[in-house]
C-alpha cells in the first residue's frame, strides 16, 4: 500500500502520544488502531501493523526501566518466557475461537480495578509482601495474561501492573517496568506471528516504531519523576476509557 508523506508524519506524532500514555498505564492501541483505520487500514492489518510501534514503544520503556534498575531480568525471565508462549498461543488461537465473550467480561474486571485503586490510595505506594513467588506467576499468570494479550489484548498493561502489585508485592513504579517487559515480550510473540501470516504493512508500521520508542522513553521516564501518583490517576482513566470502548462497540 502506498503512504504519503502528511501520512507519515500523522501516524509518527500520534505514535508518540500513544508511546507515551501507553508506557504510564497502557492502552496506547486505542488511539493507535483507530489512527490506522482512519488512514485506509483494513481491521485486520491494522491491528498486526500496531504491533510494530507496541513492540517499539515497550522496548524503549523497558530499556529504561533496565538502566535505573527498576527490572531484574534474571529473576524475571521465567516470567518473560512464560508471557511470550502465551501470548503466542493466544495469537493461534485467534484464529479458531470467537473472542466477543471477553467483549462482555474484560469491561467489568477493568472497571472493578479500576475502583479498587481509586478507593485504596495506599495500594502500590512501596513495597510488600509477595503473595506468589516468580516461579508461581511464571507458570501461571504470565502466560494467561500473554494468551490474553495474543488473543485479545485491551487493557493488558493494567492487567499485568495490578497483577504484580497485588500478587508479586511490587510498589506501582516496579510494576509498571515489569509490565512493560511483559508486554514487550507478548507483543514480540504477536509480532512474529503476525509477520509470518503477512498482515503486517510495513510502510504504515515503521513511522509508528519510530514514534512509540520516542513516546516509550517520555512516559517511561515521567513514571520514574512523577511516581505512582500519576500512573494511580492515568491507570483508572484508561480502564475507564476502555470499558466503555468496548462497551460501545458492537
Amino acid at each position: 500500500m502506498e503512504i504519503t508523506f502528511q501520512v507519515v508524519v500523522l501516524l509518527f506524532f500520534v505514535a508518540i502520544i500513544a508511546g507515551t500514555i501507553d508506557a504510564i498505564a497502557g492502552g496506547g492501541g486505542l488511539i493507535t488502531i483507530p489512527t490506522l483505520l482512519a488512514v485506509g487500514l483494513p481491521p485486520g492489518p491494522a491491528i498486526a501493523t500496531n504491533k510494530v510501534g507496541g513492540i517499539a514503544g515497550s522496548a524503549a520503556a523497558t530499556l529504561h526501566f533496565l538502566r535505573i534498575r527498576q527490572i531484574n531480568l534474571k529473576h524475571s525471565r521465567w516470567m518473560m518466557l512464560g508471557t511470550f508462549l502465551g501470548s503466542l498461543a493466544g495469537g493461534i488461537a485467534l484464529t479458531r475461537i470467537d473472542s466477543s465473550l471477553l467483549k462482555q467480561v474484560i469491561p467489568i474486571l477493568l472497571i472493578g480495578f479500576a475502583l479498587y485503586f481509586l478507593l485504596s490510595p495506599k495500594v502500590g505506594a512501596e513495597d510488600h509482601k509477595e503473595r506468589l513467588t516468580m516461579a508461581v506467576y511464571a507458570a501461571t499468570l504470565a502466560p494467561l495474561l500473554g494468551f490474553y494479550d495474543g488473543f485479545f489484548g485491551p487493557g493488558v498493561g493494567t492487567f499485568l501492573a495490578i497483577s504484580c502489585v497485588t500478587l508479586l508485592g511490587m510498589n506501582l513504579v516496579k510494576a509498571t517496568a515489569h509490565a512493560k517487559l511483559l508486554n514487550l515480550c507478548s507483543n514480540l510473540a504477536a509480532l512474529i506471528f503476525f509477520a509470518l501470516h503477512g498482515n503486517i504493512i510495513w510502510a504504515y508500521g515503521l513511522p509508528m516504531l519510530a514514534g512509540q520508542w520516542v513516546g516509550g522513553t517520555i512516559g517511561a521516564r515521567l513514571v520514574v519523576k512523577r511516581g505512582q501518583q500519576l500512573i494511580r490517576v492515568l491507570m483508572v482513566i484508561m480502564a475507564i476509557v476502555i470499558s466503555v470502548k468496548m462497551l460501545m462497540t458492537p
